[in-house]
């Protein structure tokens, strides 16, 4: 019986972003080393709105301004309300918060300064940083307890960045207060993991953990993401044979 687990690679695909370069040998690591196999598809951002039905795992991937935001928000929320394991990378998270702002806490003028630069301020979910984070490499600890600790093993983990925005701290307490959880941070306390304890699994991270290592090992959010996509397929395939 076929569980080998559909995986929707969101974002606008290029050669000159290191993340995306990085995919294909990270694909063949999680094959060979961990022995899970996922069947991987590029989605572009405009076409990302009409759904991510059939795929047992999202990762949306680093690379804004997309082509379409409302395209990116829109496989984000199909994903959280869908239960479809997801993962979101440096603007993938930033566009995490974006769409839980807008969707979920009810802030309709939430807005990411890249996007609207002319959005008023007290509607940034998202904002410059004051030091770009672009090639930065920095410690990140991680809550105990969270699932990002769980799949980390450890009570932090290196972190390279490649990014210039990041969350608006006036914002972070209506998250919370509508079940996100923020469960890392850099070792100045600024919000770096973001997760949905009520999922099955959603994660975000403002790192690129894509950019661990040599790329001949997932980092182990990312084997999180596919063991839970591989676990997701046995369940719709169990689902379909009933």
């Amino acid at each position: 019986m076929d569980h080998t687990a559909r995986l929707a690679l969101v974002g606008d695909r290029s050669d000159a972003v290191r993340s995306h370069t990085r995919v294909p040998g990270l694909l063949q690591a999680l094959r060979t080393r961990d022995g899970l196999d996922l069947d991987a598809y590029w989605v572009a951002t405009e076409d990302a709105g009409q759904g991510v039905d059939g795929f047992d795992a999202v990762w949306v991937l680093p690379g804004s301004p997309y082509r379409s935001e409302a395209g990116v928000l829109s496989a984000i929320r199909a994903a959280r309300e869908g239960g479809i394991p997801f993962l979101g990378t440096c603007a993938g998270f930033q566009h995490v918060l974006l769409e839980f702002a807008r969707n979920v806490c009810g802030l309709d003028r939430a807005a990411h300064a890249e996007n609207d630069p002319a959005a008023a301020e007290e509607d940034r979910v998202i904002v410059p940083l004051a030091c770009s984070l672009v090639g930065h490499e920095g410690v990140v600890r991680v809550s105990p307890g969270s699932r990002a600790a769980g799949l980390i093993g450890a009570d932090r983990t290196q972190a390279r960045y490649h990014c210039g925005y990041a969350p608006n701290p006036r914002h972070l307490n209506v998250l919370r207060a509508h079940g996100m959880t923020f469960t890392g941070t850099d070792e100045s306390g600024e919000v770096r993991i973001a997760e949905l304890p009520s999922h099955p699994f959603f994660l975000a991270t403002l790192f690129q953990p894509e950019l661990d290592g040599d790329g001949t090992r997932a980092h182990p959010l990312i084997t999180g993401l596919a063991e839970a996509a591989v676990a997701h397929a046995r369940t719709r395939t169990h689902a379909r044979t009933r």
